[in-house]
C-alpha cells in the first residue's frame, strides 16, 4: 500500500494545525511567565489552546494518511487575494475609519472572492455581523473601539 501525502487534504490540514498550535505554545513559552493550574499565567490559555490545537492536528493528519482523500481541483488564486486583501484594508480602516467602514470594507471585498456576489445578501451579512461586533466587542467587552471616527 504506497501512501502519496502530496495531495493529501487532511494531511496537510493536520500539519497546519500542528503548526499553528506549536506557534502558539512557542510563542507563549517565550514572552508569557505560565504559572500553574491554581494560579495562571498569562501563558497558561494560549499554551492550553495549542496543545489542544497539536493534538486535533495530529488526528486530523493520521485521518488523513488513513482515508487518503484526495485534493479536488485547483488553487483559488482570486479568493486567496480578495479575503488576504480585505483583511489587510480592516486592519488599516480600523483606526483611521472606525469599527463600521472597517467591517463594511472587509465583507465586500471577501465576498469579492467568492462564485457568487449578491449585494443584497453582502449587505445583509454585513449589517448583521457589524451589530454582533458591536455588541460583543463594545458594549459587552467594553472594548475602546469607535464605530466612526467622527462621530461615535
Amino acid at each position: 500500500m504506497r501512501i502519496d501525502l502530496r495531495s493529501n487534504q487532511d494531511f496537510f490540514a493536520g500539519l497546519m494545525f500542528i503548526a499553528f498550535g506549536a506557534g502558539a505554545v512557542i510563542i507563549s513559552l517565550e514572552n508569557y511567565p505560565v504559572g500553574t493550574s491554581f494560579n495562571m499565567g498569562p501563558g497558561f490559555f494560549p499554551i492550553l489552546l495549542g496543545g489542544i490545537l497539536i493534538c486535533f492536528g495530529v488526528y486530523v493528519m493520521l485521518r488523513g494518511v488513513f482515508r487518503g482523500v484526495k485534493i479536488e481541483g485547483a488553487w483559488g488564486i482570486r479568493p486567496l487575494a480578495l479575503i488576504t486583501l480585505g483583511i489587510v484594508v480592516f486592519g488599516f480602516l480600523m483606526d483611521r475609519m472606525g469599527m463600521v467602514p472597517a467591517l463594511v470594507a472587509l465583507f465586500f471585498i471577501s465576498a469579492l472572492g467568492g462564485h457568487e456576489f449578491k449585494a443584497k445578501e453582502v449587505l445583509i451579512l454585513t449589517a448583521v455581523m457589524t451589530a454582533m461586533s458591536w455588541a460583543i466587542f463594545i458594549y459587552g467587552l467594553e472594548m475602546p473601539f469607535r464605530l466612526f471616527v467622527w462621530g461615535l
